[in-house]
């Protein structure tokens, strides 16, 4: 029996998506909801499973192919007999048998599609960089390939194209334009090389490349700065750091602070929170909180749905979620939709200053940025501080200055004096 399987069905703001990477090729035996293929929306990255164990004896849609819900991606049929290996005591193989057979099957399924070995991050990282999977050393379970290790091979690209040149993993799938030249094969008059590789866009680049324009089209951005001294934070956060991590089972860090302290500044300023659709103002009376986090497919904000009500342990709990996932490419649409304030962390990276653009239809954005010591006059006395920049980007059709500026000054002025998040004064 023939079982197709079909897009799923996306939510409303998503109309179609692109087959990115199938995982089984014709004729690979299919266990039920082993994933099949990736499907890549200008969001998130969906994985289809498969619909029951069988083989997959028919691919209809290729990798590239843009796809809408509903639409037949393969088939698989039911009624072939699925291959299983039982081990009998007569037939127990040898110690040394048993390695090379598991060593063979691992070989197997790393240097295929089936993606066992693989997360889908590490997976869509591999296709990126024209990696095969035994090209990456899993260092995850049971040798699962993780995204850092990835990430590693690539930087290590150019002793790998060093061994390519000397006969080392002649299959490789690295382009030859990108083999490193010998000694023995450079011509006599030495030319520069200028490599260049294209690689298509991905929908979610290609979705973020279109907001950040259509930000600058259409909002009259302009951005304000402040600086904050972290010392009564840092201070907090040192005594009571191992308390709370013990309590909660979660590490204190500083986004919970600034989070809190965005929520507060936003009640004051609720023009802060508000946005424009057509001719008319739009006042949340609600908190949803975007948290912009770095993935290896782009940048995605996450929502803290009502921050408001979320303690610093819920705060930092879910944002370490979001992050984790957004690494997996597990996060759902429903999670990064909506908003009406988002926080970018460019300190992490090591960011001094910036000038964050808002997300649209929200009108304002806060950047933080890295914690550096510094000299700083207090009461005639130069100390150093750990300073940071903050900054604060806001579409000025709506946000007069003054807003803008009291707005970052509260959030200054809370997070100098913590005590204050506490007792919302």
């Amino acid at each position: 029996m023939l079982t197709e399987v079909k897009v799923p069905a996306f939510p409303e703001s998503v109309t179609d998506g692109v087959v990115a990477v199938w995982h089984k090729k014709p004729g690979d035996q299919v266990r039920r909801d082993e994933t099949l293929v990736d499907i890549e929306t200008d969001k998130v990255l969906f994985e289809v499973p498969a619909p029951a164990d069988g083989v997959l004896v028919e691919v209809v849609q290729a990798e590239g192919a843009t796809v809408t819900a509903g639409e037949t991606l393969a088939r698989v049929d039911e009624q072939r007999e699925f291959a299983a290996t039982v081990e009998t005591p007569a037939a127990k193989p040898s110690s040394e048998e048993q390695t090379a057979t598991v060593s063979a099957g691992a070989g197997a399924q790393r240097a295929g599609n089936g993606g066992t070995l693989a997360g889908p991050a590490a997976r869509r990282l591999m296709v990126e960089h024209g990696l095969n999977a035994e090209d990456v050393a899993g260092s995850g379970q049971g040798g699962r390939i993780l995204k850092e290790d990835v990430l590693r091979s690539v930087d290590e690209g150019v002793a790998l194209r060093a061994r390519n040149g000397s006969g080392e993993h002649a299959g490789s799938a690295q382009p030859e334009a990108w083999r490193l030249p010998s000694a023995t094969d450079r011509p006599a008059v030495v030319t520069e090389e200028r490599a260049q590789r294209r690689v298509p866009m991905t929908r979610l680049r290609a979705r973020i490349a279109e907001r950040l324009v259509e930000a600058q089209h259409t909002a009259a951005i302009l951005t304000t700065f402040n600086e904050v001294n972290m010392q009564p934070v840092i201070d907090l956060r040192r005594r009571y750091r191992e308390r709370f991590e013990a309590v909660h089972g979660v590490k204190l860090g500083f986004m919970s602070f600034f989070v809190r302290a965005a929520v507060e500044a936003l009640r004051r300023y609720p023009m802060i929170n508000a946005s424009i659709e057509g001719e008319e103002i739009v006042y949340h009376g609600f908190y949803d909180i975007g948290i912009a986090v770095a993935s290896p497919r782009g940048l995605v904000v996450p929502v803290l749905r009502d921050a408001d009500r979320a303690t610093m342990a819920e705060i930092e709990r879910r944002i370490a979620d979001y992050a984790d996932r957004a690494t997996a490419g597990t996060l759902t649409l429903e999670e990064i939709a909506g908003g009406t304030f988002t926080i970018t962390n460019g300190g992490v990276f090591g960011s001094m200053l910036s000038t964050p653009i808002i997300n649209p239809p929200q009108s304002a954005i806060l950047g933080m940025h890295r914690i550096q010591e510094r000299a700083m006059v207090e009461n005639g006395t130069v100390l150093a501080r750990p300073m940071m920049y903050l900054a604060l980007s806001y579409d000025h059709r709506l946000i007069d200055g003054r807003e803008a500026v009291l707005f970052l000054v509260a959030i200054k002025e809370l997070l100098e004096d913590p005590a204050r998040l506490l007792l919302e004064v």
